[in-house]
């Protein structure tokens, strides 16, 4: 028996949205990375079939389900399109869960049932241009309030769906000289005045999950668009990234079973010396280590999205499941990356060629280990919450 085992209803869930994904979002991948493509009519049939919203409860038009199940749903969408998976995560854990657990009840009635249909996408606007381990402190973009409406002026970079988001839930100063406090959230409808996308950035992994530099001049926001406290900002941050932390390891999962699948595939296929590659002890070698790091990084993943399953927003940016999320999602970014190197060498000079899928996962994986906190920072992180009198 695994450490950590499903239940029936859980494999289940997972088994309906493998072959979605392989049906539905595979034989869009190639396009997309090749061309920086993005479906436009993908986010509402994901929400028709009740795969967006997931943690948001039943009333606002989601799901309800629990942080582990998004997890999976994330999982078998990264097996077979990862682009489109980070595309889901940003929108369904960085934008509208966050919403959902420090927005208004007037915030929540407002955008979380568009957001949960697929009519509206969201995107999550902290990382500045000069700025990104410090994304806080570093922050530049400030909010002026003007009676019962903040004037936002500055920009934002590295904006997963900024191209093609309708809502964007944006950090900026509201309390100068505060440091990495004196911070607002505010929810903002992208067609507002001011609000503009600057760029659409071309990247060497993800391509088809739109990225851009946002870019805010005299953009107006009324006050009762606040998401959480006014000039606690922070607070809904630390909270928000347990919980992206917390789902970006199963992306990682995702891509490491499908380059698993794809290189004891091609070692059974692939012949030299008149015989199968996989007949080599040292092709099986690495066979053995990909099957042993998919599974471990699987099983820690698993576990720490059943534990913040079991969180709320006042509970997560400290303690044991601040150091949990940050070293799930280090030890499954730089396991998928072990991973992904293995199965380039198994394919050989193919694995090298753009074209093949094995190139297309091996690209996605750097992001894995810089997104959410780098590697550096998860390890501050952990070793902060160890050392704690």
């Amino acid at each position: 028996m695994s450490q950590f085992s499903l239940n029936s209803e859980q494999r289940q869930l997972f088994d309906h949205i493998d072959k979605f994904a392989k049906a539905e979002l595979l034989p869009l991948a190639e396009k997309m990375d090749n061309e920086e493509w993005w479906p436009s009519d993908i986010m509402p049939k994901v929400g028709e079939l009740g795969f967006l919203g997931v943690t948001v409860p039943e009333q606002y038009g989601g799901c309800g389900m629990t942080m582990l199940e998004a997890g999976l749903i994330l999982q078998a969408f990264a097996r077979y399109n990862h682009a489109f998976a980070l595309a889901w995560v940003a929108h369904d854990n960085l934008c509208a869960n966050n919403i959902y657990n420090n927005g208004s009840e007037y915030i929540r009635e407002k955008y979380l049932p568009k957001l949960c249909s697929g009519e509206w996408i969201g995107c999550l606007g902290l990382t500045e241009p000069g700025a990104g381990s410090d994304a806080l402190g570093s922050m530049r973009t400030k909010a002026v309030r003007d009676g019962d409406e903040y004037v936002i002026n500055g920009s934002k970079i590295y904006i997963t769906n900024g191209p093609v988001a309708d809502v964007c839930l944006l950090y900026a100063k509201t309390e100068v000289g505060k440091g990495s406090k004196g911070i607002t959230a505010f929810v903002v409808e992208t067609n507002t005045p001011g609000f503009k996308v600057a760029q659409k950035l071309n990247k060497m992994g993800f391509r088809g999950s739109q990225t851009a530099e946002l870019v805010f001049e005299d953009m107006r926001v009324p006050v009762k668009n606040i998401v959480g406290r006014e000039h606690e900002g922070h607070q809904v941050v630390m909270s928000g990234l347990d919980f992206e932390r917390s789902l970006i390891s199963p992306i990682n999962v995702g891509i490491a079973e499908r380059a698993f699948e794809l290189a004891v595939d091609y070692a059974k296929t692939r012949e030299q010396f008149g015989k199968p590659i996989s007949s080599f002890q040292m092709v099986q070698s690495r066979l053995a280590d990909m099957y042993v790091w998919t599974e471990t990084m699987k099983n820690f993943c698993w576990t720490v999205l059943a534990e913040v399953s079991e969180v709320d927003e006042t509970q997560a940016g400290r303690g044991e499941i601040h150091a949990r999320t940050a070293a799930s999602v280090m030890y499954c970014a730089n396991t998928c990356n072990l991973v992904l190197d293995n199965a380039v060498q198994v394919f050989g000079g193919n694995g090298y060629i753009w074209e093949s899928e094995i190139n297309r996962l091996f690209r996605s994986t750097k992001l894995l280990e810089i997104g959410a906190g780098t590697t550096e920072v998860r390890k501050m992180i952990i070793s902060g919450e160890l050392l704690k009198a």
